[in-house]
């Protein structure tokens, strides 16, 4: 291949490993995705991601794919030396809180342990390869609920003036309730800081907000906005758990999520860590939720409400996006919240018929 680049993306055929492959495929680097379908596992038929594989084989003839699972140890070492890429994109996780309780130990193995595989292969394998981390917001585990809230008619909003462009990246991991799932993230999210500081690898931990787009395989449990729109497009029952349906999100484009990795990989830092979503211009509650895509769809949207919280859930949870536009100054939200909903509709629309 003489001077390509090559990457290595896990989980690549979820929504961000996905869009991954397909953005430094169409920037002409060789890729190699590892999935499994533990999605299939996990979720059952609906979030079974063969679909997207299929569709990645047929658009990007540099796309490479291996049936591995990253609690895999020899194999993920054995595949790491064969290729030594230039890059590392982990997005491959069991993201359900509810399923992690039932699961505790498919969970951590996967979130924890299969991160701490990557990394050491990645170590031994390429040291100086760059490695961006999807972490998650859950991180944080119910802190954020402690900020003072206001209750508007469509939303909370944070009352504290400090938080007036979101969560920043100091804000605590430890001391709150994070679901089992929260916590298996923390144990990956620390471990890749450490091989940054430990062991001087280039490596990020991107902490999302909601990541979304259209094509998301999107469930109940997992995949809040592309589950709310296709049920939309169904003419579903949407069930809100509780904090009256006012509970906000800021959702980031999974294009734009991409985009940021590549400025990343292109200039990396160690040890990093960075909140990444759409911040405040693409917050948005369940309510303003429900409204838009009905504007869009000119679908009433069918819910019940149910008077109890998910456990450990965010009441109200925007990225502030300042250190990472500080370090990145060339990176920004490109794609607005309705642009992001009328693809996923349009997208739903398609698969659905």
């Amino acid at each position: 291949m003489g001077n390509t680049k090559r990457l290595l993306v896990t989980g690549s055929s979820g929504l961000i490993g996905s869009e991954v492959v397909a953005g430094f495929s169409k920037e002409g680097w060789e890729v190699h995705g590892v999935d499994n379908n533990m999605r299939a596992d996990f979720f059952g038929p609906q979030g079974d991601t063969r679909w997207n594989l299929s569709r990645l084989q047929e658009n990007h003839a540099l796309f490479h794919h291996h049936e591995v699972d990253i609690r895999d140890r020899s194999s993920l070492v054995q595949l790491l030396q064969t290729l030594r890429p230039d890059a590392v994109v982990h997005t491959a996780a069991q993201p359900s809180h509810d399923l992690a309780a039932s699961r505790p130990f498919d969970d951590f193995d996967v979130n924890a342990v299969g991160t701490l595989n990557m990394l050491e292969a990645t170590r031994l394998a390429s040291p100086e390869t760059p490695f961006v981390h999807m972490s998650t917001n859950k991180v944080y585990g119910d802190g954020p609920n402690e900020i003072p809230l206001i209750e508007t008619e469509t939303r909370w909003e944070y009352a504290d003036p400090d938080y007036s462009d979101g969560i920043h990246e100091s804000f605590r991991i430890d001391q709150s309730k994070h679901s089992l799932f929260g916590a298996s993230k923390v144990a990956a999210d620390v471990m890749v800081q450490e091989y940054g500081r430990s062991f001087g690898l280039p490596t990020c931990c991107l902490r999302g907000g909601c990541l979304t787009g259209p094509n998301h395989s999107g469930v109940e449990l997992h995949g809040f906005l592309s589950y709310l729109i296709k049920c939309n497009i169904e003419g579903r029952t949407y069930k809100v758990f509780g904090y009256k349906g006012k509970q906000v999100r800021d959702n980031i484009h999974s294009h734009d999520v991409v985009a940021f990795i590549q400025r990343f990989i292109a200039a990396p830092r160690k040890g990093e860590v960075y909140n990444l979503g759409g911040g405040r211009d693409n917050s948005v509650s369940i309510l303003e939720a429900f409204a838009l895509i009905s504007e869009i769809s000119g679908q009433a949207m069918k819910y019940e409400y149910v008077d109890q919280n998910r456990s450990g859930d965010h009441i109200c949870y925007i990225s502030d996006l300042k250190k990472l536009k500080a370090h990145y100054p060339g990176w920004r939200v490109t794609k607005s919240l309705r642009t992001t909903f009328e693809e996923i509709h349009n997208a739903w629309r398609g698969r659905i018929g």
